[in-house]
């Protein structure tokens, strides 16, 4: 039996920000249970809901130091079984106590320094070694690095390896090298250019990056995008050297949360033989819920996005007058920076009929979306994979996206004369090519209908579920521990 331990800030069904707590919730129950031991470990959370909170078994709890700000601090060991997999819960009321996961830097920079070294402590005490521990994101970055030094003498972690995730490399956990000396405790030799140092500050991912044995990304555009400077966030250099132990996987989607064959969430259910009726179905009964005009002829596009630049939307101010016509309308869920917020605010005040800004996120209305509407807009300036463009083809949904990332490398543009691919995309960010791209979706999709079924068809048919997917992670997986 292979044990693998995976570490993240978070993990559905118990905390979710983004697409990285999807992966951690759907990846480990993937591989074969005979074979593998996929175990995870994140904080506990006070906002973790009750329905799993209450069911947590307490295992036991230590004193540890972190450095010298952090001299003797409480580890509290939750487990709970859910679907098969075992969930171990790092707790520290005063670290984990609050409902959200992240605050500001400072703050998260202390608490995820901790959980990092918690995650290590506690495997003696749990009796759990796994051959390898897989990171995600910076809050784990800093797991290899006390492997590699300060947990290198005790022969329990002899021989541990680890993989390095990187689902965004925006963030990093960047602070000040006194301050982090202070809280993590390691030696000074470890802050310089060639390890932790960055940029005269302290890098939890570079960390992670410099002291892992593989790093991944989710995707495969993505992993080469990130080693040039204009995508690489200061850290290009170093993701180059290690060129050699840099994958791109693209993340999968769980199909059982996610099929309109059999979604609760959603007004009527379809396959993809009759797409036709059930898209229909939830198409008007969306509109009627969100008081847009009732007419199955309108082409509706949904975004369901962090409304951030990250995202393109400064694609999306520039062209949302041209793209809402009396043929179209535009459905948006999401919240982020307030500008944006009030842009798709003011768009639906003056076009009440055919624009509905939903600043919120409600899993239920994106699933009524994800059914309801024709295309998705993802016009995103960089995506490292993105879930709603895979989530939207198993709705029969087709993407409008631009060629970076996970976008390029699962959405393949239509050609209309071959009859080929499963959506729409462009390559540079421009405006103009964001308009011109919706408004030949629309020609398609008014004037050739036939070959819009035909897409539609092969998008629902389209496998990009994490089986897939996982198959790439158990060849690294052998690979780094030898079997």
């Amino acid at each position: 039996m292979k044990k693998i331990l995976f570490a993240a800030s978070e993990c559905v069904p118990f905390m979710k920000t983004g697409g990285l707590a999807d992966v951690v919730g759907a990846l480990p129950k993937e591989f074969d249970k005979n074979e593998w031991d996929v175990r995870v470990v994140m904080p506990n959370y006070r906002g973790i809901p009750e329905e799993y909170r209450n069911n947590f078994e307490y295992v036991t709890h230590f004193y540890m130091g972190v450095g010298p700000y952090i001299p003797n601090v409480h580890v509290g060991i939750m487990k709970y079984v859910y679907n098969g997999i075992t969930y171990y819960f790092i707790d520290n009321l005063d670290y984990f106590g609050a409902w959200e996961p992240y605050s500001d830097t400072r703050t998260d920079v202390e608490r995820f320094t901790f959980f990092c070294k918690a995650v290590l402590s506690i495997l003696p005490v749990i009796d759990f070694r796994p051959v390898l521990i897989h990171c995600h994101d910076w809050q784990t970055g800093l797991i290899p690095v006390y492997l590699k030094t300060e947990f290198a003498a005790n022969p329990f972690f002899w021989g541990i390896k680890t993989i390095m995730t990187i689902h965004n490399l925006r963030f990093q956990g960047v602070w000040d090298i006194k301050t982090m000396r202070g809280l993590s405790g390691l030696p000074d030799e470890l802050f310089t250019p060639d390890k932790l140092e960055f940029k005269k500050d302290a890098n939890m991912l570079k960390g992670g990056i410099v002291y892992s044995d593989f790093i991944t990304t989710v995707s495969n555009t993505y992993a080469q995008e990130i080693q040039t400077a204009y995508y690489g966030e200061g850290l290009d250099g170093l993701l180059s050297a290690r060129n050699q132990s840099l994958f791109g996987i693209v993340n999968g989607v769980d199909y059982a949360l996610y099929d309109p064959s059999n979604d609760a969430k959603i007004y009527r259910n379809y396959t993809e033989r009759d797409h036709k009726e059930g898209k229909a179905a939830n198409k008007a009964e969306l509109q009627k819920q969100l008081g847009l005009e009732v007419n199955p002829n309108k082409y509706m596009i949904g975004l369901i996005s962090r409304l951030t630049d990250q995202k393109g939307l400064d694609l999306v101010r520039y062209a949302m007058d041209k793209i809402i016509d009396d043929n179209t309308q535009v459905v948006v869920i999401g919240t982020g920076d307030p500008a944006y917020e009030e842009m798709f605010r003011y768009y639906a005040w003056c076009n009440s009929d055919k624009v509905s800004a939903n600043i919120l996120y409600s899993d239920d209305l994106a699933h009524k979306l994800y059914a309801a509407a024709d295309s998705f807009l993802m016009p995103s300036l960089f995506e490292p994979c993105g879930l709603t463009q895979i989530i939207a083809f198993h709705y029969g949904t087709i993407p409008i996206v631009r060629e970076t990332g996970g976008l390029r490398d699962t959405v393949i543009p239509l050609n209309e004369f071959e009859d080929t691919g499963d959506g729409f995309s462009f390559s540079n960010y421009n405006g103009e090519e964001l308009i011109n791209t919706v408004n030949y979706s629309k020609y398609i999709y008014f004037e050739q209908p036939e070959l819009w079924n035909h897409m539609v068809a092969r998008a629902m048919e389209k496998d990009l579920s994490w089986g897939v997917s996982k198959k790439r992670y158990e060849e690294l997986y052998n690979t780094l521990i030898g079997r």
